[in-house]
């Protein structure tokens, strides 16, 4: 599972945005903007935790500007995304390597504290906010994510070329078997460049969908969450 080689948007046009009509956040992110963010978390999981091509990280988070700078920079740098749902919590991870720590762990507070949840242990352990900020509070044996990530610089460094044989998944889905799924569900979205997708996060968990698929054609993203407002006209709906 990985990002297209490019995304045909303007550097400083909008590329992402998260509107949460509960909490009333609005969040815009350009290109260069949300290549900053994962330029910074592949920094942070590189060089902030000396993880290598290959290793494990397991993403226990939701559709938000924050999770696409996650899964962008961990498969920047080769990195093998164990990606679940919340609409997975309580059942069993039937995956190669599950029952082993990883090298990485990125969760909510909310699915931290749900007693559903099985959060894997990992090495490095990153607690994820979804609101504005930083977060009020962190567990001994957690980091606050946004805080760590600031860290590392937003212009990308030197990295080895990813193979696009390599695997992405603990599945053995390669880096260029998700380009092509995320390329054939854009067409059947009918997705194409500068077109906008309208995502709810609740309905559409699966970064594969709401995206790879969008980025591989160049279209803009908009989560949408708790909507109460209608949705932006000209917009594609997942």
């Amino acid at each position: 599972m990985a990002a297209p080689a490019s995304v045909p948007v303007a550097a400083d046009e909008p590329l992402l945005s998260y509107h949460d009509d509960a909490t009333g956040e609005r969040t815009e992110l350009t290109t260069s903007e949300l290549g900053a963010w994962a330029a910074r978390s592949a920094g942070l999981l590189r060089d902030g935790c000396g993880l290598r091509p290959g290793d494990r990280v397991a993403v226990l988070l939701p559709p938000h500007w924050r999770t696409a700078a996650v899964l962008l920079g961990a498969w920047s740098v080769g990195l093998t995304v164990s990606f679940r749902p919340r609409a997975l919590a309580g059942l069993p991870v039937l995956e190669p390597g599950a029952d082993r720590p990883y090298d990485a762990v990125f969760v909510t507070p909310e699915r931290l504290d749900d007693w559903l949840e099985d959060v894997p242990e990992g090495t490095h352990r990153y607690l994820v906010g979804t609101g504005a900020g930083a977060l009020d509070a962190v567990p001994a044996g957690w980091l606050d994510w946004s805080a760590e990530v600031l860290r590392h610089p937003a212009d990308p460094p030197d990295y080895t070329a990813v193979d696009p044989a390599d695997p992405a998944t603990p599945d053995g889905t390669s880096f260029g078997a998700w380009r092509r799924l995320a390329a054939e569900i854009a067409g059947q979205l009918d997705l194409h460049a500068g077109d906008r997708l309208l995502v709810d996060p609740v309905e559409h968990e699966q970064p594969l969908k709401w995206l790879l698929a969008p980025l591989s054609a160049g279209a803009r993203i908009v989560i949408h969450a708790n909507p109460t407002n209608p949705a932006p006209p000209h917009t594609h709906r997942l």
